[in-house]
């Protein structure tokens, strides 16, 4: 049995931004101008007034745990080898969710309300994948 290739996103040109931007190392979100309104996912209008005056923000990158669920088995896959591993929702201090990842802890240390910051997994040249991490205690502020 063979080990699937590794799927990267398909990315459509609203959220173009998003992925160069991980690529450096920033994590972006969109905000919308005439309302204020913090969004994630890339979208072109604003979910809340439906505006079309959408611009790009650096997010602080930090924020807390809202769920997560503990992958032990997903075969076959190309995730293997990073068995087992946490799928998270982060809410970031922007009031935004993401799903995403939770890196560089016990998969069992994970708790709701845990304090994550951004950290970048570049898997090849094309594609940077923010994931999280928990937040050192020097670290907090």
């Amino acid at each position: 049995m063979s080990i699937p290739q590794i799927r990267k996103p398909i990315v459509n040109p609203c959220a173009q931004p998003f992925w160069d931007a991980t690529r450096q190392g920033k994590l972006m979100i969109q905000k919308c101008t005439d309302c204020q309104t913090n969004i994630f996912y890339p979208r072109l209008f604003c979910p809340n007034c439906h505006s079309e005056a959408i611009e790009w923000v650096e997010s602080s990158g930090r924020g807390t745990v809202y769920s997560y669920s503990v992958v032990h088995n997903n075969a076959p896959s190309a995730f293997i080898p990073d068995l087992p591993y946490v799928v998270a929702i982060v809410r970031l201090e922007e009031g935004v969710q993401m799903c995403t990842n939770i890196v560089g802890c016990d998969p069992c240390d994970v708790q709701c309300d845990m304090p994550v910051e951004v950290t970048f997994d570049a898997i090849d040249e094309e594609f940077t994948l923010p994931k999280f991490k928990p937040v050192q205690s020097e670290s907090i502020q």
